[in-house]
């Protein structure tokens, strides 16, 4: 069973990084610019160790309660986790214990909590800032993330925090506003915000879009890292 989920796995795999090489030919880009991470959300850790062996290096996980385990069952694993949900300050212990990149950070109560606890534990934890392009100044995204006039004090509270690396910016293409089914345009204005970002923080220049249904217009946009998940593992399982 295991090697017929592997083979699976591997043709899922194999299908994607066909999309990506295209959209990248296709926008003039050079492939090695645009990094894949496996959202594994719902998935058990034996697809984890699978993907691992096909050459996955980068996973993302939405929720604490399923990560933790899962990360702590693949700890041997050569492996990123990337943190992808909206982001309690109360899971903020149990996250900064295993991701190496959080890509939610959308708050300064949140910044202050992950510092301490990466300070606490003496690591150095990445931080994408989550920007909502749904978002009025002020006010957070449905889907979580800070407005985009919000992005500068946030990066400025992220740079001097002694635990915490400014990474660059992610988002989610947004289901309402002014981008509702324009993800090219949203993901190209993500872009002019990590332009903006990268002339204070030269070093933050990960630019986190796109998901199965759409890494050809983040590609496009110029991300440098993709966020899929069904079309690597399949339709995913109901919650219960």
């Amino acid at each position: 069973m295991t090697e017929d989920r592997k083979a699976q796995l591997a043709e899922n795999l194999a299908q994607v990084e066909e999309r990506i090489s295209a959209a990248c030919a296709k926008a003039g880009r050079r492939r090695d610019e645009v990094n894949l991470i496996v959202v594994t959300k719902t998935y058990p850790a034996s697809d984890v160790r699978l993907l691992a062996e096909l050459g996955v290096r980068q996973v993302a996980e939405n929720r604490d309660q399923e990560a933790a385990p899962k990360a702590a069952e693949c700890a041997d694993l050569p492996l990123t986790w990337n943190f992808v949900g909206q982001l309690q300050t109360n899971k903020v212990r149990s996250v900064a214990g295993y991701a190496g990149i959080v890509q939610s950070v959308d708050r300064a109560r949140l910044v202050t909590a992950l510092d301490k606890e990466a300070v606490r534990t003496g690591r150095e934890l990445g931080c994408l800032i989550q920007v909502a392009l749904d978002a009025e100044s002020g006010v957070r995204g449905e889907r979580g993330g800070v407005a985009p006039d919000g992005v500068a004090a946030l990066a400025e509270q992220i740079a001097g925090a002694q635990g915490l690396r400014l990474d660059g910016v992610m988002t989610v293409a947004p289901l309402a506003g002014p981008y509702a089914g324009r993800e090219l345009a949203a993901f190209e204005r993500l872009m002019e915000i990590s332009s903006d970002l990268r002339g204070n923080h030269p070093a933050a220049n990960m630019v986190s879009a796109g998901m199965s249904a759409d890494l050809e217009e983040a590609v496009a946009a110029g991300a440098t890292h993709v966020r899929v998940g069904t079309a690597v593992l399949g339709v995913r399982p109901r919650l219960r």
